[in-house]
């Protein structure tokens, strides 16, 4: 009989290197008492970064086929355009007004999406890294399934190709930590792989931990992109780094191209530390990855924990310059913005 991997327990899953336990009722009522009684999340100093997205250059990108240009865009929290490989690849589609099951509770977007549902090009891969209501969105699902051209392709971790199909999709791929999909580009064949992240899973109170979570890496011909999705610290990444170094090619300096890496919801750190990293393990993971960039994403969108909207990126200027890095390592943008990145093919341009 062949052992399960070990994160696969009887009833559901956990993480490699530190068991997600619950926090209590009683912790739960402790965090937000706390917080209330000093008015946390305190209100932003200065306005969240939105710029108008460059719809003629993606649609053009989009167009460009083995030409494109590899680039990411930000449409907010956990949500990424990436356009490489040909692709167009979206990341944890979020485009509702709340993060909640509820039309009327929950927490609600404190800016729009910098690219609406209408304005994308025809998204073609859709990567969801776990079943959290601020990561999967099932209105926003839907809108995707029915764009013109037909749905893209989902990916997803092992447990939620049920939940895609039962909307109506078919096109969805159920991936296990470290496990691999081959992907067609106009570039050439890429490859998905479905990495560990410490974190958790839950969409109600009866299905915690049933289903899997994680990041992904994306290795196409002109740019290796790697999306943690959401995740505390662990060891992991160093696993990635070993893993994956065999892939990515001593000609081009090695390591991922782009790294999107979350940012926020991090506070207080007795309540959130198993499940997000704060600033200075978002950097860690970086270096542990070996990434030539990182992008920080996952702030600025949902009030999800005690720190301020907009102390993300103040608190990674005051790291980096603490640790010697420049800016441009390790970056946050604009909601709509986009960064474009080298590419990886040879004679094209950088």
């Amino acid at each position: 009989m062949i052992k399960p991997p070990s994160h696969h327990r009887a009833g559901g899953f956990q993480n490699n290197y530190q068991d997600f336990e619950p926090k209590s009722l009683a912790e739960v009522l402790r965090w937000r008492w706390t917080a209330a009684r000093e008015g946390r999340p305190r209100p932003p100093l200065a306005a969240i970064p939105v710029l108008p997205p460059e719809l003629d250059f993606l649609h053009a990108n989009a167009r460009a086929g083995a030409a494109m240009q590899p680039c990411v865009t930000w449409i907010g929290h956990a949500t990424v355009l990436a356009q490489l490989g040909g692709l167009n690849v979206l990341t944890d589609p979020m485009f509702s007004l709340r993060a909640s099951p509820l039309s009327f509770l929950g927490p609600k977007r404190e800016q729009p999406p910098g690219v609406t549902m209408a304005q994308m090009p025809r998204i073609d891969l859709v990567l969801v890294s776990h079943n959290h209501f601020d990561h999967l969105d099932e209105a926003s699902v839907l809108a995707l399934a029915a764009q013109p051209g037909g749905p893209p392709q989902f990916i997803v971790p092992l447990g939620l190709a049920d939940w895609v199909r039962k909307r109506g999709i078919g096109s969805v791929v159920e991936l296990d930590w470290w496990q691999g999909h081959a992907v067609q580009t106009r570039q050439g064949a890429a490859e998905l792989v479905l990495v560990p992240a410490q974190h958790w899973s839950a969409r109600g109170l009866t299905d915690r931990m049933r289903t899997l979570w994680g990041g992904f890496a994306l290795f196409a011909p002109d740019c290796h992109l790697f999306f943690a999705g959401d995740t505390g610290y662990s060891r992991d990444f160093i696993d990635m780094r070993d893993r994956f170094a065999h892939r990515q090619g001593p000609a081009h300096g090695g390591g991922f191209d782009i790294a999107l890496l979350p940012l926020g919801a991090y506070e207080p750190r007795w309540f959130m530390q198993a499940q997000h990293v704060n600033v200075d393990e978002a950097i860690r993971i970086h270096h542990d990855l070996g990434a030539k960039r990182s992008l920080g994403v996952h702030w600025g969108t949902f009030a999800l924990s005690d720190e301020a909207l907009d102390e993300p990126p103040r608190a990674l200027t005051a790291a980096l310059q603490r640790q010697g890095m420049a800016a441009q390592d390790f970056c946050t943008i604009a909601i709509g913005e986009t960064l474009r990145l080298p590419t990886r093919l040879a004679g094209a341009r950088g």
